[in-house]
């Protein structure tokens, strides 16, 4: 079990560093298969270094102030996010998680794209702080938005506020006692696995083919759905 979640959560923070999003939108799912408690706090406590390792790579295309907007959004949407995890079930989120990938394969395959601005960067940091601090998948929301800029852009900035968005939430689900040092025990093999995919990704990225890493994405995305929810529903 706890091998098939360090593969998972390698791989996603391998394409996570290669397109900008994508860590918990991979692993989550199988995570949650194999132990909801992985959901949300040790996936968001692993994506953190995910976060940092970015940050400091890409750090010269780095300019948070165009994403604030979407920083002042995630306040709020984690509020409500929290709000959900105190009163849904482990069936309703798991519900909910899938719901959230399945978004974010469909708005993937047909390639939706928004204006960049305040209003829409504010909206879908909302909709991120909502889904990411109740299931770990914030990165849709935004990465739907910023779609069209330069993919140097994409990563730095993304993984600015990713890094945000992670320290927040674990700053409110401390207090909740939703990540408790337990949580903490359970996250610790999952970092050498964010790290070992992230300094893969780095050393591959300029020759990766991104369309082939899409779309298989996007197929073991619905294929760990489908899972999750076999499991769930059963």
């Amino acid at each position: 079990m706890l091998f098939v979640a360090v593969l998972k959560v390698c791989f996603g923070s391998f394409v996570q560093t290669v397109i900008g999003f994508g860590m918990a939108v991979i692993a989550a799912p199988i995570l949650f298969y194999l132990n909801p408690e992985y959901v949300p706090g040790p996936i968001i406590f692993a994506a953190l270094f995910n976060c940092l390792a970015n940050v400091y790579r890409f750090r010269s295309s780095l300019s948070i102030s165009g994403l604030k907007s979407a920083i002042i959004g995630r306040i709020p949407g984690c509020i409500v996010g929290a709000g959900l995890l105190v009163v849904a079930s482990q069936h309703y989120l798991a519900i909910l998680i899938a719901i959230s990938i399945l978004c974010a394969v469909v708005m993937n395959l047909f390639k939706f794209s928004l204006p960049v601005n305040n209003r829409n960067l504010f909206w879908a940091g909302f909709l991120s702080g909502v889904m990411g601090m109740s299931t770990s998948i914030g990165g849709p929301p935004v990465a739907l938005v910023v779609q069209s800029e330069k993919a140097s852009f994409i990563r730095a900035n993304l993984a600015g506020f990713f890094l945000f968005s992670c320290v927040t939430s674990l700053m409110i689900l401390i207090p909740m006692g939703i990540f408790t040092y337990e949580y903490l025990l359970l996250s610790l093999p999952l970092l050498p696995a964010t790290l070992m995919g992230n300094y893969i990704a780095y050393h591959v990225v300029d020759y990766v083919n991104k369309t082939l890493i899409r779309y298989g994405t996007l197929c073991l995305c619905i294929v760990a759905v489908i899972l999750m929810l076999i499991k769930v529903l059963s």
